[in-house]
């Protein structure tokens, strides 16, 4: 079957199969994956202007990404750049080659949470990730394969660098705690990796500094992810979590997705501190140093994170979807000279901006392990004190079952305005950037509701909070009075959840 050069496109990375050789299109063969590596060194060279490059490779646990990997590096000296190879890496720390090893450009083989037979290629360059439309150029000159061999092969270099982004962390913790060079003894601290790259946080960046892992769990590599989905959103994943921070005594536990670039958390009395929670914190903390700044987070965050963040002197911009989209609305604020410190999706990719507005994990769990140990084990209860937080929530999706889905999903939202526009008790956001959300008062739900097509995918997403018991089932059939005749949505989810 014919390569599908498009469908890899996954917004601002490349995603496809890698685990079992198969002729589906999306299949990231050594030759597809060679022909989209040497697209990068193509448009490498011609945002750089030079021929002369330094390009870092690295990969996550996954049981294709060796193999990936290597054809990555192959195609690389095709192409005669200097490759440093850094083996098992986090994403993050892939960006910050760009910054600590002055390379032109870096690759990350991963496919983040997604299931073990996905796989995938992220770009950097020092300004950060790739747009969306660098990946359509590079899945283009794939497409095209017009490449020629350098006159010069490439060299490589085995390079260690976790070692190097282990110790920059661990310089954080204690040039931020200001207590020596143990500052995390008499500290437990229980970490899950879910088996894929964060291990490392535990046994090169904590157990260091004085801290006690003894807690910690799936901290091994294991592309089959036997235990639990590498997902800080995944319910089982942060269940577990939980368990092992109230079974060892751990004073807080910690969670990291496949490839390290998102995360959450769970306080000492097992209470999970993600999506809403987690934003309030990162912002609480944003906002220490940079009072009165804007905190950029996605559409779904809640009413009640709005109101925390505006009782901490800040501000609230609720953009659109997709942790790209909340990244490049901050620097696009910094630059025009507003002060926005952090960019952050209910995700848990969460980008500061001192930390060259890169989302990583680690870098979020060493701001709030430096807050612990700096003000007592208490503080993040207590800084999390003053959240409200709604008493129903619900997401329900409908699938576009015609081939034009936007075109239909942007009639729906357009549709779907009017009527709940009409509808008693229902008052439209002022702050709408993707979809529409509309608040509803005591009689119609108590809360609000979002509607928003899928940054990807042929989906609609409903999402939905309530303060008071039967909020969200009557703001959930007002909608499904307004979709139940509409053919082209696939509406089961939600009749499902009505019953």
């Amino acid at each position: 079957m014919e390569t599908n050069w498009k469908g890899f496109k996954s917004g601002t990375d490349i995603r496809g199969y890698g685990c079992v050789q198969t002729d589906d299109p999306l299949y990231l063969s050594n030759e597809a994956v060679m022909r989209m590596a040497k697209g990068f060194v193509a448009w490498l060279r011609e945002k750089t202007r030079t021929d002369d490059l330094t390009v870092a490779v690295g990969h996550d646990s996954r049981v294709s990404s060796e193999r990936i990997d290597a054809a990555v590096t192959a195609a690389l000296l095709e192409q005669g750049v200097r490759v440093k190879s850094c083996g098992m890496a986090s994403t993050p720390a892939m960006f910050m080659t760009t910054v600590m090893l002055s390379c032109d450009g870096a690759v990350q083989i991963t496919a983040s949470h997604h299931p073990m037979d996905k796989n995938g290629l992220k770009f950097f360059t020092k300004e950060g990730g790739l747009e969306g439309a660098d990946i359509a150029s590079i899945l283009s000159l794939a497409a095209e394969n017009a490449f020629v061999p350098a006159k010069r092969y490439g060299t490589l270099e085995r390079a260690d660098f976790m070692k190097d982004y282990a110790a920059l962390l661990r310089r954080q913790i204690v040039d931020g705690v200001g207590r020596g060079e143990k500052p995390l003894t008499g500290y437990k601290i229980a970490v899950d990796a879910g088996n894929g790259v964060g291990g490392f946080y535990a046994r090169d960046v904590l157990a260091p500094l004085g801290a006690d892992v003894s807690g910690s769990r799936f901290l091994e590599p294991d592309g089959t992810f036997p235990n639990h989905a590498a997902n800080p959103e995944d319910k089982t994943a942060m269940r577990m979590a939980a368990e092992a921070t109230v079974e060892s005594g751990a004073d807080l536990g910690v969670v990291f997705d496949t490839d390290v670039d998102r995360a959450g958390c769970v306080d000492a009395d097992g209470t999970e501190i993600n999506r809403n929670r987690l934003v309030a914190l990162a912002a609480a903390i944003a906002l220490e140093s940079a009072p009165g700044g804007t905190i950029v987070t996605d559409s779904v965050t809640s009413d009640g994170l709005h109101d925390f963040i505006l009782a901490h002197g800040g501000k609230h911009l609720r953009f659109k979807r997709g942790y790209k989209n909340v990244i490049d609305k901050m620097i696009e604020l910094n630059a025009a000279g507003a002060c926005c410190p952090l960019a952050m999706e209910t995700s848990g990719h969460a980008a500061f901006r001192e930390n060259y507005n890169l989302d990583d994990g680690a870098y979020l769990m060493t701001q709030i392990i430096i807050r612990m140990a700096r003000q007592g084990r208490e503080n993040l209860s207590a800084m999390l004190a003053s959240l409200a937080v709604p008493q129903e929530e619900q997401e329900v999706r409908f699938r576009i079952l015609t081939p034009d889905f936007r075109a239909a999903g942007e009639e729906f939202i357009r549709d779907w305005t009017a009527f709940a526009g009409a509808q008693a008790g229902y008052t439209a956001a002022p702050d709408n950037y993707e979809g529409i959300r509309f608040s509803t008062d005591e009689n119609a739900g108590d809360g609000w509701i979002l509607a928003r097509l899928s940054v990807h995918d042929p989906v609609i997403v409903i999402n939905a909070e309530s303060d008071s018991e039967g909020g969200v089932r009557r703001m959930l059939e007002t909608l499904y009075a307004f979709s139940k005749e509409r053919d082209a949505l696939d509406i089961s989810k939600l009749t499902a959840v009505l019953g």
